[in-house]
């Protein structure tokens, strides 16, 4: 019974007294915000920096373009995410007055935007040869096959892909108290600054991000399953 109680005033000095639990929803909504965001640029950025690549692979055009992705895909790749982060804070954007969540959907989707093109090149060269060339049999041109032929079949191959990079990108940015948004992370640090309990804020913002990504896991194996079955 000791315990229960203690329990029950251990939540409610973390969450109930002085509302903070406003820190959990306001870091929570600003997580979900950047995900979303920055996976939207990290797919732009990536498609294009693929279709760069694998137009080079194919017929050795867009050799400086090619290059400027190759240097761009080393630098992102080669680097962690948390100093690219600081770099556009607090170098890039350091004399301009911006709104922190941008900064991190910027951060963020340029990050995320390596791999998806790496995804996305992956699922282009996984492409039949035959394909490019039924193509040109029909009178389409290399962007008209790209566009009718290729990408349809390379999306529908990688979309298990990029949900998982989803997946990823999400737990990815817990790192943005570091320039200071009160991302989910950074709300339960707060908290834990404030009553000097680690123990439930950190847990619960364990359990946020838990559920979270065992639902979106939830719902990239349904994808999955489904585009099996219409494999076959």
């Amino acid at each position: 019974m000791v315990n229960r109680l203690s329990f029950i005033d251990s939540f409610k000095l973390n969450f109930i007294d002085a509302s903070r639990w406003q820190y959990i929803l306001t870091g929570l909504r600003n997580t979900l915000v950047i995900s979303l965001f920055a996976v939207i640029v990290g797919v732009v950025l990536g498609f294009l920096v693929a279709i760069i690549r694998s137009t080079h692979d194919k017929t050795g055009k867009l050799k400086l373009l090619n290059l400027v992705a190759k240097v761009y895909l080393t630098v992102v790749r080669g680097t962690p995410v948390m100093v690219q982060l600081l770099i556009v804070y607090y170098v890039i954007f350091a004399a301009v007055d911006i709104n922190k969540v941008l900064v991190a959907i910027l951060a963020f989707g340029i990050n995320s935007g390596a791999y998806v093109a790496e995804i996305v090149r992956s699922g282009i060269m996984s492409i039949d040869q035959g394909q490019f060339e039924a193509g040109r049999s029909l009178g389409l041109n290399y962007r008209q096959t790209m566009v009718s032929i290729i990408m349809p079949q390379a999306f529908k191959n990688i979309l298990p892909a990029l949900a998982n990079e989803f997946i990823v990108l999400l737990k990815e940015t817990s790192i943005s108290g570091y320039i200071g948004l009160t991302d989910l992370t950074r709300g339960g640090d707060i908290i834990r600054s404030q009553t000097y309990s680690a123990l439930l804020p950190l847990v619960g913002v364990a359990v946020i991000y838990l559920i979270m990504v065992c639902f979106l896991s939830y719902l990239v194996g349904k994808l999955e399953r489904r585009l099996r079955r219409n494999e076959r």
